[in-house]
C-alpha cells in the first residue's frame, strides 16, 4: 500500500470515529437529523466520498438510517446504547394468583444489583403483548423478562423480538414458550412431568375414569395435557379425548365447570379430575358439589401451582409446587448474565414436586 493510500485510509478511519462519537454523544437523540454530506465534508476538510463511506458504515451497524430525499437520521437503536438501569417485566397478569410472588423474586435480584423495574401486563392477549413490546422499544431499557401471551398459538410478531436483538436488548422468557422461539433464553417448570405425577398419583389410588381440564392457548396447558396422556398410556389406560375438556383464556370462568357438570349429570362415570391449575381446581370442586357429588369421596380433584388458593376452606389441594419466587430469581439472574455478556445457562427447567392434599382419595 502506498503512502497516499495509507494516508487516505487513516483519514477515513478518523472521520468514521468522529461521526461515531457525534452520534453516541449527548448531542444526538433518536430521530435527530445529521448534517448533510456536504456540510460534514466541509466541517472535517475531507471529500464528500470519504464522509459517505463513514456514514454508510454507521448505517450498516444500525446506528443511523437514510431517508431518500431527506437525509440521514439517528436510529432508535441509540436509545439503548447507554445503561439505563431499567428492566421491563411483562407478565400476562400482575395482581393475582402466582404473579405477585414471581415479580417479587425478580425484584429481589434486580434491586440488589441496582436496577429498577418497569412492570407491564398483557391480560394474556396477543394484542396486549404487541402493544407492550412496541412501547418498550421506545423506552430506555437494558433488558426484558417476558411471560408470553397465548404461547401455544403461532407467534406472528417475531419481528418485535428481532428488533430487540437488533437494539441489543436481551430478553428472557418465563413460564411459557413460543414453539418457533424455543432456542431463546427460558426459565420454565417441567409442566409435562408435573401433570404426569398428578395423574400417576390418581392411578395409584385406583382411579381409572380420570378426566382432564386444560388450557388450550398456552404452552403450559399443552404440556400438562401431554403429561396426563403419558401417565394414562404408561398405566395401560386408553386415552379418551371425550374425557378432556379444553378451554381458552376468555372462557376460563365458565366453560370448564359447566362442561364437567353436564358430563356428571349425563350419568357418565367420573372418578377424578386433573385440573390445569389451582384456580380451575377450586372452581371445579364447587361445580362438583353443586351436582350433589362430594370431593374427594366421590370424585378426586387435583390442581397445579400450589398457590394461595390451594389451601382454602380448611382443605389442601393435591397439587404441584410452583416455586414462584425462585422462578423469578432465576429469570433475573439469567437476564443479568446476558446483559453483562457472561456465559450462563440459556434454558432452565425446574423439576416439579408433588404435594398430596385431601382433595384426592384412594378408591376402596
Amino acid at each position: 500500500m502506498g503512502d497516499s493510500e495509507g494516508k487516505k485510509e487513516k483519514k477515513y478511519s478518523e472521520i468514521e470515529e468522529e461521526l461515531r462519537n457525534l452520534v453516541f454523544s449527548e448531542l444526538c437523540k433518536p430521530g435527530d437529523k445529521l448534517p448533510s454530506e456536504n456540510e460534514l465534508a466541509r466541517q472535517y476538510g475531507v471529500s464528500r466520498q470519504t464522509v459517505r463511506k463513514a456514514l454508510e458504515s454507521l448505517e450498516r451497524e444500525g446506528y443511523i438510517y437514510a431517508v431518500h430525499g431527506s437525509g440521514r437520521y439517528v436510529s432508535e437503536r441509540m436509545l439503548h446504547r447507554k445503561q439505563s438501569r431499567n428492566i421491563a417485566v411483562v407478565m400476562t397478569y400482575l395482581s393475582d394468583y402466582i404473579f405477585p410472588k414471581v415479580i417479587s423474586g425478580i425484584d429481589e435480584v434486580l434491586s440488589e444489583n441496582g436496577y429498577d423495574l418497569i412492570l407491564k401486563h398483557t391480560n394474556n392477549s396477543r394484542h396486549g403483548e404487541i402493544t407492550c413490546l412496541t412501547e418498550l422499544l421506545e423506552k430506555d431499557i437494558d433488558g426484558i423478562i417476558i411471560e408470553p401471551s397465548k404461547s401455544n398459538l403461532y407467534c406472528r410478531h417475531t419481528e418485535l423480538f428481532e428488533k430487540l436483538e437488533q437494539y441489543e436488548i436481551p430478553y428472557v422468557f418465563i413460564q411459557g414458550e413460543y414453539e418457533a422461539m424455543a432456542e431463546k433464553p427460558h426459565v420454565l417448570l417441567d409442566d409435562e412431568k408435573g401433570s404426569f405425577l398428578l395423574t400417576q398419583h390418581l392411578i395409584r389410588q385406583g382411579h381409572r375414569e380420570i378426566y382432564g381440564i386444560f388450557k388450550s392457548d398456552d404452552s403450559q396447558g399443552q404440556k400438562r395435557h401431554n403429561g396426563y396422556a403419558r401417565a394414562l398410556a404408561e398405566a395401560g389406560i386408553p386415552y379418551d379425548p371425550s374425557r378432556v375438556i379444553w378451554f381458552y383464556t376468555e372462557d376460563r370462568k365458565v366453560h370448564p365447570c359447566t362442561s364437567l357438570q353436564n358430563i356428571i349429570r349425563s350419568g357418565r362415570q367420573v372418578d377424578a379430575v386433573v385440573c390445569y391449575n389451582d384456580q380451575i381446581a377450586r372452581s371445579v370442586i364447587r361445580a362438583i358439589r353443586e351436582t350433589g357429588k362430594r370431593v374427594p369421596e366421590d370424585i378426586s380433584v387435583t390442581g397445579y401451582d400450589n398457590s394461595e388458593s390451594a389451601n382454602v376452606d380448611g382443605s389442601q389441594l393435591t397439587t404441584i409446587v410452583h416455586p414462584q419466587e425462585e422462578l423469578g430469581r432465576l429469570a433475573a439472574e439469567m437476564l443479568l448474565h446476558l446483559i453483562r455478556g457472561e456465559e450462563s445457562d440459556r434454558r432452565i427447567v425446574i423439576e416439579p414436586k408433588l404435594i398430596v392434599g385431601d382433595t384426592t382419595k384412594a378408591i376402596d
